[in-house]
């Protein structure tokens, strides 16, 4: 089977998942007076596709390996198209916060099958590189183009247009992966580790959950100290239970060794990955540009993004994996510090012009980055749970940074409103930005214990071929 069409349908289905996370940000305000959110309940739009995308990614890992990769990429695709229909109809906040869980399911099926995919349909070095390039290119400009297109389909048809959009979308990547991916059997004959699925995917997301809830009721109210309390006691447990288990959902060897980038990666998510988050709503509620104009704005940092990428994958060649990962940080740091700097209530565009250009770089430098470092040296049968790990690390990260960062955000807004609000608004979401730039940094810390290993860009050890059934 030729492996453009098949790089170009991963790449699509990259393109959706990521596109679903930002492609909301720029409807939240028309939803929240819609639907009837409030102004921290709004986050949950947000936050139910991180928490049960994060939560049941190492079971959508584990899945892709017993079970076959296409399959769990048809299910996903299938799962995500049908909550998206579910999205688009909602007319009430459960609803939409339903539609919203179920989509970070089918996300958390479909993720991790495609990335296992590419890693195992290409040879380990420039080969695999060049195709994370591709796959990854189209995972992180789809974070700033869903915003464009946020804005263009809500400004023309209305914030339900946002979610009925992936309908189509989802119904020809479906029909495409019958006709360009390999009908593969399970690579791995274990079985389910199902005492560490019920464990890890419940402590998970009932850690993410409880840091969400935190900054609405308390973090010494009941419901957060119940949780909390509880996601520690299960997430032990499932630590327990994968160390004695003969088929571990997450192998603590695997663990062990990716530890590192995952780190880096749980870094990122928490804090660039949330930065679009935060100026979507500085554009929106302080200079009170349309959902249309926001849009546009992101446009830029889209094609600083794709640009990025692709200079990603020659680094990575040239100077490693590791090197490329910390200039990536160093980017995206500098450039979220640069945005913050022009994130005035008087400001414009031209004042947060050179951050985003300086943090799309980093953007569009680390995310390729981490996906290679997460695959380098993994063994074909373990691709599909360390694509699991990279991305549970990713969506806990995202989840949990946008939590802490929304309670800053808010901390000093409470009773005001009028012109007291905007400037209340505009000084915490640019505080915001600042805390999310000093954190960044700490992914530093983790991006230099990575291990030599990802170094070895140039390595031509071939992959496996994927078994057909």
């Amino acid at each position: 089977m030729p492996k453009r069409p098949a790089l170009a349908l991963l790449a699509f289905s990259s393109l959706i998942t990521s596109l679903d996370f930002t492609i909301i940000y720029v409807a939240l305000p028309d939803i929240a007076r819609d639907v009837g959110f409030s102004a921290h309940t709004t986050q949950w739009v947000v936050s139910a596709y991180a928490i049960f995308f994060g939560g049941l990614l190492l079971l959508g890992g584990r899945s892709a390996d017993l079970l076959g990769r296409r399959r769990m990429f048809v299910l996903g695709m299938v799962l995500f198209g049908a909550a998206s229909l579910l999205g688009g109809f909602a007319t009430t906040t459960t609803a939409l916060i339903a539609a919203r869980a179920i989509q970070g399911i089918g996300a958390a099926v479909l993720f991790p099958a495609t990335l296992s995919l590419v890693n195992t349909m290409f040879q380990e070095g420039e080969q695999r590189i060049r195709a994370l390039a591709v796959w990854a290119g189209a995972g992180a400009g789809g974070l700033s183009l869903g915003a464009l297109l946020g804005g263009v389909l809500t400004s023309a048809f209305g914030w339900q247009a946002v979610f009925l959009v992936n309908v189509p979308l989802v119904i020809a990547g479906t029909a495409a992966a019958f006709l360009v991916l390999r009908a593969d059997g399970p690579r791995d004959r274990g079985r389910f580790d199902v005492p560490g699925a019920v464990t890890g995917t419940a402590g998970t997301t009932l850690l993410v959950f409880t840091v969400a809830q935190g900054p609405e009721t308390g973090w010494t109210s009941a419901p957060v100290l119940i949780g909390g309390v509880l996601a520690v006691v299960l997430l032990v447990a499932f630590l327990v239970i994968e160390a004695r288990s003969a088929g571990p959902l997450m192998p603590l060897r695997l663990a062990r060794e990716l530890g590192p980038v995952l780190a880096v990666i749980f870094v990122f998510g928490g804090t660039m990955q949330n930065v679009v988050y935060f100026l979507t709503l500085f554009l929106q509620n302080v200079w009170r540009y349309s959902a249309l104009v926001t849009g546009l704005v992101f446009l830029s940092l889209s094609v600083v993004i794709a640009t990025a990428n692709f200079t990603a994958e020659r680094l990575m060649v040239r100077i490693g994996i590791r090197t490329t990962l910390i200039s990536g940080l160093l980017l995206g740091a500098v450039g979220s510090a640069l945005l913050a700097a022009g994130m005035v209530a008087d400001g414009s565009y031209w004042t947060i012009l050179a951050g985003i250009l300086v943090y799309g770089a980093g953007m569009g430098t680390v995310f390729p980055t981490v996906f290679a470092a997460a695959g380098t040296g993994v063994a074909e049968r373990e691709q599909g749970s360390a694509g699991g790990l990279a991305n549970t690390a990713l969506q806990v990260g995202t989840g949990v940074g946008l939590a802490v960062l929304v309670g800053i955000a808010n901390a000093g807004s409470a009773g005001l409103d009028g012109e007291a609000l905007r400037i209340a608004t505009a000084d915490g979401l640019r505080t915001t930005v600042v805390v999310s730039a000093a954190l960044t940094l700490l992914g530093l810390l983790a991006a230099v214990a990575l291990p030599r290993r990802a170094e070895a860009t140039n390595d031509t050890t071939a992959a496996e071929p994927v078994a057909a059934s």
